[in-house]
This record gives structure tokens, C-alpha cells and sequence, in this order.
């Protein structure tokens, strides 16, 4: 079985790493197999901050980045969220993303990999964990931390040390663990 893998880029700002670290997570998930992988960056699907009248729980979704959004994520299998650290915070965009939907993130896997200065983004990542609980995911305690991160951006993309990979490598496994036990939920 084939699962669906959406690695997003959570952060929307001018000038951010998060497209070359999403690559970096998507090339580790098909190498090693067990996943069809697509990177989904929000910036490209450009959600207003909480634009829809109706909540989330009804699903009446009126505009056409919300129902684009609704069908991308309900097509996953299993998700990594690409995150920042912003003010010890995960970014808004992805906060945003998240409590833009409900019901179609129920009973599906996430994994983190975040980034940032000396922490490596961990509290963003922190705090992603719990909204993602909240809304009915199974947040995966594994995860990829990437303290210094700008050092392993170069022209031709991004090269973490080796304890990253290996990191990815036990995460991306995990996760398609958890995708598989919990795909007959869904059904």
C-alpha cells in the first residue's frame, strides 16, 4: 500500500528557507520509499487569515482557496510540517492553515521538522504538537531539529550533517507506520 505523504512549508515570508528545506525532506522521503510525496507550500495557496463565515466543524467552505485547501489536505495519508521559529512560536501561516480545516486532518500522522538559531525551531515544533493533537492528528514525537541551519544552505541546496539524515530516516519510518495503522480509521 501506497500511502500520501504532504510535506508543507509552513512559513509564507519574503525571503524564508523553508522551499529548500521542504526539497531536503521530500528527496529523504523518496529515497526511502513507502510514500507517493508532494511538498505543498502555503504560500502558493495564499489563505486569508480565517476568511470562512461557517466553522470549520460544517465543512461549508465558500471560498476557493479553502475548498483547493480542504482537498489537498484531505487527500493525505500522513504530513511534515516544515516550521520556523517565529518569536518561540510556529509561524501564523501555518497556525493559520491548521485551524482552517478540521475534519480533514482526523486520524492522520505529522511529523515535524523545524528550524531556526541555536534551538532548531524545538519550541516551535512544541507547540505545533499540540495544536495538531487538538485537531484530531497524531503528532509523532519523532522529528528533525535543525539548530544553525543557514550554515547547510549552498547553491546547490540544502546539506545538513549526517545526524539530520539519519534523524529523517527514523521519523520518515514512523510516520508510514502510523499512516498505515491509521488509514482504516478513515475509511
Amino acid at each position: 500500500m501506497t500511502l500520501t505523504l504532504k510535506i508543507v512549508i509552513g512559513s509564507t515570508r519574503p525571503g524564508r528557507k523553508g522551499p529548500q528545506i521542504a526539497d531536503w525532506v521530500a528527496g529523504q522521503a523518496r529515497a526511502q520509499g513507502g510514500f507517493d510525496v508532494e511538498v505543498v507550500d502555503l504560500a502558493a495557496i495564499a489563505l486569508p487569515l480565517l476568511d470562512e463565515v461557517e466553522h470549520p466543524v460544517k465543512r461549508a467552505y465558500q471560498h476557493a482557496h479553502t475548498q483547493t485547501w480542504s482537498a489537498i489536505v484531505d487527500s493525505a495519508d500522513a504530513f511534515v510540517f516544515v516550521s520556523p521559529e517565529y518569536d518561540f512560536f510556529a509561524p501564523a501561516s501555518l497556525v493559520n492553515a491548521v485551524q482552517t480545516l478540521l475534519h480533514e486532518w482526523r486520524y492522520k500522522p505529522a511529523a515535524i521538522v523545524s528550524y531556526g538559531g541555536a534551538s532548531g525551531g524545538l519550541r516551535a515544533a512544541q507547540v505545533l504538537r499540540g495544536l495538531l493533537g487538538n485537531v484530531g492528528m497524531m503528532a509523532i514525537p519523532q522529528g528533525v531539529m535543525l539548530p544553525g541551519f543557514a550554515a547547510h544552505l549552498h547553491d546547490d541546496g540544502f546539506q545538513p550533517p549526517q545526524i539530520a539524515a539519519d534523524s529523517a530516516g527514523v521519523m520518515l519510518a514512523e510516520l508510514a507506520k502510523w499512516a498505515g495503522a491509521l488509514k482504516p480509521l478513515r475509511a
